[in-house]
């Protein structure tokens, strides 16, 4: 293997150097033997220093692998980083959904209304007022009155109801196919008021349905003459703490009836064998599964009430109306997201 030719230059540099560090010949007539004895024994040492270098470079040289190149330095691998895991019993927290505003969804309802006392000018029609006190808005919002055509026509339409409300208070016209849309409605799963205190009359017809899969029967019916004694006639409240009597209002019991309708006073329910219905009023304080003249069923998305609206006082009945609309609505979005 040859030597690097940078040993070459530096050996002659050193020699080059010692050469000029000895003393020369003097002109004034030194002894020239002394001279080439001293450069005799520069060249001398600087063979020895020659070997040297040479036998310490071949000694590198030798260790060399046969490759020019100097083998690749092996890679760092850093000491793995361990994560402590957690404990078998630290539960997963799940990712929070946004919190829903549910206000905003209730007033952006859209809402389809059917009240018959269109042809008794001399009582308010207290839904109406109700739902304008309410303050609706971005929704859609349809009273059709008395009128069936109209209101089947925007049942059967493609606006999504989020609550239909059926007053029926004169008690004649809502009937058969009209309960069969609104159980369409309900199994889609959207909130359902019923005013209906004539279910002697009906509560084996296409209403059925909507009873069975709320999980109420028809009970007896409810009379009442001219001679009426007013406390037999007081509603009880069977749950105080339900919502539907405290939110958003607290609502006292009406116990006092200033009647309307004379005759029928309406009808008495009790739970059935399915559903999940619950007895929220009643005629007697005692008995939560008959005597029932308001329950509420499917989740709180279907309210049910068999005594008139008109015949209990209005600073009681409107405030207990906006808890129906609340409740109801509030159970719709919770059932649909």
């Amino acid at each position: 293997m040859k030597r690097p030719s940078w040993l070459s230059a530096v050996l002659i540099l050193i020699l080059a150097a010692i050469a000029c560090s000895m003393p020369g010949v003097s002109t004034n007539g030194s002894d020239p033997s002394v001279a080439e004895t001293q450069v005799a024994m520069a060249v001398q040492q600087t063979s020895i220093a020659i070997q040297q270098m040479t036998l310490s470079a071949n000694s590198a040289v030798s260790t060399l692998p046969p490759s020019t190149l100097p083998p690749e330095q092996p890679t760092y691998t850093p000491y793995p980083t361990y994560t402590v895991a957690a404990p078998a019993d630290t539960a997963v927290i799940p990712d929070t959904p946004a919190p829903v505003d549910m206000q905003a969804r209730i007033k952006a309802s859209n809402i389809l209304i059917f009240e018959d006392i269109a042809g008794y000018p001399t009582l308010l029609p207290i839904v109406d007022r109700t739902i304008n006190s309410m303050n609706f808005s971005g929704g859609k919002i349809v009273n059709t009155g008395d009128a069936l055509g109209d209101f089947k026509k925007q049942a059967n339409s493609s606006t999504k109801w989020d609550l239909v409300i059926v007053a029926a208070e004169v008690r004649s016209g809502f009937s058969g196919e009209m309960f069969e849309v609104l159980y369409d409605h309900i199994n889609n799963g959207g909130a359902v008021i019923f005013e209906v205190w004539y279910l002697d009359k009906i509560a084996n017809g296409k209403i059925a349905p909507i009873l069975s899969k709320c999980g109420v029967d028809f009970f007896r019916d409810w009379q009442r003459d001219y001679t009426y004694d007013p406390f037999k006639f007081s509603i009880y409240w069977l749950d105080k703490s339900h919502p539907l009597l405290s939110t958003p209002n607290t609502v006292l019991a009406p116990s006092y009836p200033y009647p309307q309708w004379f005759t029928d006073a309406g009808d008495l329910i009790e739970l059935g064998a399915g559903g999940d219905a619950v007895l929220v009023g009643g005629l007697q304080p005692n008995r939560k599964s008959d005597y029932g003249v308001l329950a509420s069923c499917l989740g709180g998305r279907m309210v049910l009430q068999t005594f008139s609206t008109h015949d209990y006082e209005m600073k009681i009945i409107q405030p207990l109306w906006e808890n129906y609309i609340t409740y109801t609505l509030t159970k719709h979005y919770e059932y649909v997201p």
